[in-house]
């Protein structure tokens, strides 16, 4: 079974557990009493299965979380852009048989009582080990808000929180802003700091940037990125934040020689 026939199945929900899989037993009309959000602060992580594959749990877990916030964050401004709902199938690649499926989870969340900060703790608890999987589901939520050109003060708010609950450092978040928000967020040139896209200061040693590019191409490759946890249905979140990456680093190179931006060094 697929990852979305397991979410939209309710299955997932057994797996899973916390507020998010009382909302999937909601919407596969299961009863959800043995999972209390108000008493669910955070998971311990999950182990990887005995064959060494991605472990399934974490990757349902992503992508009920995107669905989950996303449409909590869809209440921030009170409006639900047709943009930023293309954007939300775009990143999801969902299968035309299953959207209405998953819009029915959506619409759920977003009715529902609970507020974003149990889901986002319990997404917190179970990747709290994976802090790339938990940054690139941040990415996903910025890449949805922004999809309509603009960024309402209400959704920055709820995506800043968000990140404090995931443990997410505020100078990650810039870089994450930069790289998904873009323009949406005032930044006509998400280059035009491209020490904030990598992360480090200004006063950085060519030695400590390089260091610092290279883990980050590292921990974001798309298929280091899955293996941690993050579905392939994903990957071109992970896809653009490398190219941000290393249009990032070419810039400050560029820069530090006084020349124009070319490959990688």
């Amino acid at each position: 079974m697929s990852i979305w026939g397991k979410i939209v199945g309710g299955v997932a929900g057994f797996a899973v557990g916390g507020p998010l899989g009382a909302l999937l037993g909601v919407a596969a009309g299961h009863a959800a009493d043995a999972w209390a959000a108000d008493a669910w602060p955070s998971q311990p992580p999950v182990p990887p299965g005995p064959d060494g594959q991605p472990d399934q749990t974490r990757s349902m877990a992503f992508t009920i979380g995107v669905i989950v916030l996303g449409a909590k964050m869809a209440k921030a401004d009170g409006v639900v852009d047709r943009a930023e709902i293309d954007a939300f199938k775009r990143v999801f690649q969902i299968p035309a048989e299953e959207a209405r499926h998953v819009g029915r989870v959506f619409d759920m969340a977003r009715r529902d009582s609970v507020g974003f900060e149990s889901y986002a703790r319990q997404l917190a608890g179970m990747f709290h080990d994976r802090p790339t999987v938990l940054e690139d589901l941040l990415g996903c939520l910025f890449h949805i808000a922004a999809a309509d050109g603009r960024l309402h003060p209400a959704e920055l708010a709820f995506l800043a929180e968000v990140a404090r609950l995931f443990g997410i450092p505020d100078t990650t978040f810039e870089g994450i802003r930069r790289i998904h928000g873009g323009a949406a967020c005032g930044y006509d040139d998400p280059l035009d700091d491209p020490y904030a896209v990598l992360g480090v200061p200004r006063t950085a040693s060519d030695a400590e940037i390089k260091l610092a590019w290279r883990k980050a191409l590292r921990d974001n490759h798309p298929d280091t990125v899955m293996a941690q946890g993050l579905p392939a249905e994903f990957v071109e979140v992970a896809t653009q934040k490398t190219a941000a990456l290393n249009a990032a680093y070419d810039k400050v190179q560029s820069l530090r020689a006084g020349t124009p931006a070319g490959p990688n060094q």
